[in-house]
């Protein structure tokens, strides 16, 4: 969303951009598929620049193309991403500079730093993602075929993992779950949001469905594998998502407590297939950009947290799926106590 409201919309399969208006009139596309100018191989995300320019990150291409400020107008700013794609966010900021996630290039594995670029697109820094020292607890199993051999992992149930996002300042974000403890750095240093409150508890259904849901992950890939730890802990990280808005507030995605549901898509003939799921009501907690906190905002029904709804003042932008699966980007309007909607 830009300054006027104007939603821009990436349509991954079709390779474009769809423009609509502040009351959801379609107004252009732009872009295509192919390696010219204004054209897509992958494009994977987008954001807008306080100037209104809308930027797109094409990782085959290895560039983000840039449309506007004028009609027609198309820059492309070069980048080395090693034909790496990513579902990472594209970040702007105030000051008109992009974050490009990708991987680094330079050390093994899959390590990724964060290219940033000015308004022109110059390279001005390349930073290493944000980390913590906490290593998520993984568990394994051999794999064999007649390729050869290798393993398979997956994270243990209910461990914490690390949250980083950027700010409309060009600030970090960050935080471990495990706490309710988030940090946002600032030219003036660290500061610390923290919120007293109790983790979700982890039912003994549920921890029992996610067990087994493991395992059968795991003797997939082998038929004798069995479980050697690390426990399920006691209870469930304090959140798992952490957005800012586009007017600075910090958007904190709590887990919630589990309840059980009818599985409507239950296949008995499918061995992954379970009668029941485990749901979490979906919440967000907002502070403003100092840190005080405002409270709970409860989503109605429909509302999806894919991909990243768009924060701004009292007004959500978010996706919906209707019955067939349709898509549609719905603007919200967010209200307080008993006040009608």
């Amino acid at each position: 969303m830009d300054d006027d409201r104007s939603v821009h919309v990436l349509d991954g399969q079709a390779q474009h951009v769809r423009v609509f208006d502040s009351t959801g009139e379609y107004m252009e596309t732009l872009g295509r598929r192919g390696e010219g100018p204004g054209e897509f191989r992958s494009a994977e995300a987008i954001a807008v620049l306080p100037d209104g320019r809308l930027v797109v990150r094409d990782s085959r291409n290895q560039r983000i193309a840039v449309f506007g400020p004028g009609p027609g107008d198309t820059e492309q700013w070069r980048y080395n991403a090693g034909n790496y794609g990513s579902d990472s966010p594209l970040y702007t900021d105030s000051q008109g500079r992009t974050f490009v996630v990708t991987r680094d290039l330079s050390r093994d594995g899959f390590a990724l730093h964060i290219i940033i670029m000015g308004p022109d697109g110059t390279h001005i820094d390349t930073l290493p993602e944000p980390s913590s020292p906490f290593e998520r607890p993984m568990l394994t199993a051999a794999t064999s075929d007649e390729g050869g051999s290798g393993s398979r992992s997956a994270p243990a149930p209910f461990s914490p993992r690390f949250q980083w996002t950027i700010t409309p300042s060009g600030n970090f974000l960050t935080s471990l779950p495990s706490e309710y403890r988030i940090d946002l750095a600032r030219d003036d240093g660290v500061l610390r949001i923290e919120r007293t409150t109790d983790p979700a508890p982890i039912h003994d259904d549920e921890r029992a469905f996610r067990r087994e849901s493991v395992v059968r992950t795991m003797r997939n890939a082998d038929p004798n594998w069995s479980w050697t730890g690390p426990p399920i802990p006691e209870h469930k990280p304090f959140f798992r998502g952490l957005l800012a808005g586009r007017d600075g507030r910090i958007w904190v995605r709590p887990v919630t407590e589990g309840s059980p549901i009818e599985n409507e898509n239950h296949d008995p003939e499918n061995p992954v297939s379970t009668p029941v799921v485990w749901r979490e009501p979906l919440r967000y907690d907002v502070f403003e950009p100092e840190g005080t906190y405002l409270g709970v905002v409860i989503p109605p029904d429909g509302f999806s947290p894919y991909p990243n709804p768009v924060f701004n003042g009292n007004h959500v932008w978010a996706v919906t799926r209707d019955e067939l699966g349709m898509e549609r980007v719905v603007r919200y309007r967010i209200v307080v106590g008993d006040e009608k909607q």
